[in-house]
């Protein structure tokens, strides 16, 4: 199942209104396809409106607002390897702010303080349900889906600061979408990023070195995850930079794509 946050776009008795819906139709025909919009959140048992929309007809955004986005670096040997740094000997985490999530089509603007932003494509997972302290076998348990992510980063300020909260959280570095799968095996999709369609990024989620139910276990020792917060699971190898103009596009097999342009702040 395909959930997604969307709003209706002018011309209809319901412009504007944000809700979540269950998205239908095959990919490759998206004129065909169809939004059923939810008569309220998609945890638990998920209720149809009765209100149905084609997807020509909406607007997708970020099809989660989550409380916090959970991240995870290094979490894949060859992309540690890349730029010059070990494999941790634990799951090294940081945040996203909320403020710093975007949906698809919504533009990334290129911060003032960076002249090296790059991206960085990875498999995002959906937390459903408040969960602390998960044990390794229950983890599918408190995943709501999946969804793409691009971890954008201010590179040059994350090594010149040394920590991570500006070259990871400013506004607009967190896209997210274009919608949550709800049924999918995350353990072995292949994982691309394009910039102007030329392929820069590929990859796959079995070439994790440590899998999303540890990474799970992992986090929630420490915090309480609660219903539609993210935790994003690394990134490949081929990570590079972006320039005001590209357009980005992050694709997970199983799910679709994500893509934004870049713009200049302000």
């Amino acid at each position: 199942m395909r959930i997604a946050r969307f709003s209706v776009r002018e011309g209809s008795p319901a412009a504007g209104s944000v809700s979540f819906g269950i998205v239908e139709g095959d990919t490759a025909q998206p004129e065909s396809m169809v939004v059923h919009a939810l008569a309220g959140h998609p945890f638990g048992q998920p209720q149809p409106s009765g209100e149905v929309y084609r997807l020509q007809d909406v607007r997708l955004l970020a099809p989660m607002l989550p409380n916090k986005v959970v991240a995870v670096g290094r979490n894949y040997a060859a992309h540690a390897a890349e730029l010059g740094n070990e494999v941790p000997d634990v799951p090294l985490t940081f945040f996203k702010p909320s403020t710093a999530v975007i949906g698809p089509t919504e533009s990334i603007a290129y911060p003032p303080f960076s002249s090296d932003v790059q991206y960085e494509a990875e498999l995002a997972v959906v937390i459903g349900r408040m969960c602390r302290e998960v044990p390794l076998e229950r983890v599918p348990e408190v995943i709501l889906g999946y969804t793409c992510a691009n971890d954008v980063t201010a590179r040059d300020v994350q090594q010149r600061e040394g920590q991570w909260a500006r070259a990871k959280g400013f506004d607009t570095s967190c896209p997210l979408g274009p919608w949550i799968e709800t049924e999918l095996d995350p353990s072995d999709l292949a994982i691309t990023c394009t910039v102007n369609g030329e392929l820069r990024q590929t990859g796959r989620t079995s070439l994790m070195v440590r899998s999303i139910a540890e990474l799970i276990v992992h986090i929630s020792e420490a915090m309480t995850l609660l219903p539609g917060d993210v935790v994003l699971t690394g990134t490949p190898a081929g990570v590079g930079p972006l320039h005001v103009g590209d357009e980005v596009a992050v694709s997970v097999e199983g799910i679709g794509t994500l893509a934004n342009k870049v713009i200049k702040r302000g």
